[in-house]
């Protein structure tokens, strides 16, 4: 995902309007789910998810990390996190592939849990979880040639918030 930029944003054509996305406030509370497997990969995604969330305005007391098991678990502790009064979840995980069709099978349950669970509680649930096919390329989306992918799941939750409240 690539930073919204202003330059580039959607325009209504003639006639039709822009709804503009809403400030944060000041109690906004945010839930970051995070598998603890590939800890290394998943620490760094936390940490720049809090990074961006903070200088966003979130206040630090007001994110909390969940930790769950794996990516598979990730689905139904956001959904968990949104039915608890969050104002936004992020999910944090890593997958790398191996040499089973296992692999195929968790990054589609969390995917669907982390899309199920968004639909089903109307809270903005960005996926941040990370389904590389290397260690490298992984380490490539925290802060490397790829960007870092927990700043932009961060981002994207923030994002859709202030849109749905404005909405």
């Amino acid at each position: 995902m690539t930073q919204p930029d202003a330059a580039d944003s959607i325009q209504p054509p003639a006639g039709a309007r822009r709804i503009e996305p809403a400030g944060l406030d000041a109690g906004t509370r945010v839930a970051i789910v995070a598998a603890e497997y590939h800890t290394d990969i998943v620490q760094e995604l936390v940490n720049g998810a809090v990074r961006e969330l903070v200088e966003r305005g979130v206040a630090a007391d007001a994110i909390d990390v969940v930790p769950v098991p794996g990516a598979f678990e990730i689905g139904l502790a956001a959904q968990r996190c949104a039915e608890r009064g969050y104002d936004a979840v992020i999910a944090h995980g890593c997958v790398i592939r191996g040499d089973t069709p296992h692999f195929d099978y968790v990054c589609q349950a969390a995917m669907s849990g982390v899309a199920d669970a968004s639909r089903a509680t109307g809270v903005p649930i960005a996926f941040g979880v990370l389904t590389v096919e290397t260690h490298q390329q992984a380490l490539d989306r925290i802060g490397g040639d790829e960007g870092h992918k927990g700043r932009e799941a961060a981002a994207a939750a923030l994002g859709l918030l202030a849109t749905l409240r404005a909405l």
